[in-house]
C-alpha cells in the first residue's frame, strides 16, 4: 500500500511539475513579444560626463538591458555632452545616445552629415539650466556676467550650446565679455571661486556633481527669468525648445532654502539611427520605461519617464521598432 501511495505521489507531482512548466511557458510567452528569444549582440552607447546624469542613467540602463536581454553586450563611452552625442549616433561611432531636444535640433537644421537618418526612441526627461556662483558672489544676473570667469562646458557639449545662446539673450558677446573656461560637471565645482566666478550646467535634477557640494554654502543658484527666456526664444530655431520653469526647492533643499529658482528647461531624447534593428530597439524602447521605477531609484530624473510623452520626439521622427512598441501598449 506504501508503495502504491509514492507511487501515486509521484505521478501527482509529476503532473504538477509539468503542469507549473505549462503555466511558465505561457507566462514566458505573453511577456515576451511573440515568445521570440531576446534580441542579442553588441551596441555602443554614448553618455556624457563622469559626474553628469546622463553617464548615471546610461550605467543604470545597462544593467536593466543586461535582465532582459542576456545575449546584448551595451559598451558605454563617456562623452563631452549632447552636441558630441548627435553627431557620434549620426556618423556610426555609437548607436544610441541621449541627447537635448535643441542639440538634436541644431544638428539636423544645419543639415550635418547622417542628420536624416537620425530616429528617436523615446521623450526621457527634462534638463534644467543651473547657473552656479559662490555664495557671497555679486553675481545676481546672467548680465552680471560681464568680465567674470565662466565655465561655459565642454566645447562639444548642450551646456555650450545653451550657455552661448543665454549669454547672447542677456547681451554679452561669449567670445568677448567674459573670460570663458571649458569645464563641465565633472571639474567645474571644485574650481568655483578659484579660478572662475561661475558654471553653466545643464541637467537632470539633482545632479550628483553638485549634490555632493551642497552639503556646505558654498554655491547658490543665479535665476533665469521669463524675460530672459523670451529674449532667447526671439533667436528663433532650435530655442523653441526651451521653456521657463523652476529649480523645485526638493533638488538641493541645503542650498536653496525652501525656495524655488526659476530657470529654463529642455527635454532630453533617447536617440537612434533608421539603420538600427527594428526589434532590437523595440526591446529596448519596452526596458526603458518598464524599468523607469527601478533606474529612478538612483537617478531621479528617470522617474519622470512617462508612456503617454514618451513617443514625442519632435525634432526627429519615432524609429520604427520603437513606433512598434508604442503600438503594442496603446490602450
Amino acid at each position: 500500500m506504501s508503495t502504491l501511495l509514492s507511487r501515486t505521489g509521484g505521478r501527482r507531482a509529476l503532473t504538477a511539475a509539468a503542469a507549473g512548466a505549462v503555466v511558465l511557458g505561457l507566462l514566458l510567452w505573453w511577456l515576451l513579444p511573440l515568445g521570440e528569444k531576446p534580441p542579442g549582440g553588441t551596441v555602443t552607447f554614448s553618455t556624457g560626463t563622469r559626474a553628469g546624469v546622463y553617464q548615471k542613467y546610461g550605467e543604470m540602463l545597462r544593467t536593466a538591458l543586461r535582465e532582459d536581454m542576456p545575449g546584448l553586450k551595451v559598451t558605454l563611452r563617456t562623452s563631452a555632452g549632447s552636441q558630441e552625442n548627435v553627431e557620434r549616433v549620426a556618423s556610426g561611432e555609437a548607436d544610441f545616445t541621449i541627447a537635448a531636444a535643441d542639440a538634436v535640433e541644431t544638428y539636423t537644421y544645419q543639415e550635418r552629415p547622417g542628420s536624416g537618418r537620425l530616429r528617436g526612441v523615446a521623450r526621457l526627461y527634462d534638463d534644467y539650466v543651473q547657473l552656479v556662483v559662490p555664495v557671497d558672489s555679486q553675481v545676481h544676473s546672467v548680465a552680471d556676467l560681464r568680465g567674470k570667469r565662466v565655465a561655459v562646458g565642454l566645447p562639444d557639449s548642450g551646456v555650450r550650446l545653451i550657455a552661448n545662446r543665454l549669454l547672447r539673450a542677456a547681451g554679452l558677446d561669449p567670445g568677448k565679455d567674459i573670460t570663458p573656461r571649458s569645464y563641465g560637471i565633472d571639474t567645474g565645482p571644485r574650481r568655483l571661486g578659484h579660478d572662475i566666478d561661475a558654471f553653466f550646467w545643464s541637467g537632470g535634477l539633482p545632479t550628483d556633481g553638485l549634490r555632493q557640494i551642497a552639503d556646505t554654502p558654498s554655491f547658490r543658484f543665479v535665476p533665469i527669468g521669463e524675460d530672459l527666456v523670451g529674449a532667447l526664444h526671439d533667436q528663433g530655431g532650435a530655442t523653441r525648445y526651451y521653456r521657463a520653469t523652476s529649480i523645485p526647492q526638493s533638488a538641493y533643499p541645503t542650498v536653496q532654502n525652501t525656495a524655488a529658482v526659476p530657470t529654463m528647461a529642455v527635454a532630453n531624447l533617447l536617440v537612434t539611427r533608421d539603420d538600427v534593428d527594428p526589434r532590437l530597439t523595440e526591446w529596448l524602447t519596452r526596458t526603458v520605461i518598464e524599468s523607469r521605477d527601478g533606474i529612478g531609484k538612483h537617478v531621479h530624473s528617470a522617474q519622470l519617464v512617462d508612456l503617454r510623452t514618451a513617443i514625442y520626439t519632435d525634432p526627429v521622427p519615432l524609429h520604427e521598432g520603437a513606433r512598434r512598441y508604442y503600438a503594442s501598449v496603446k490602450p
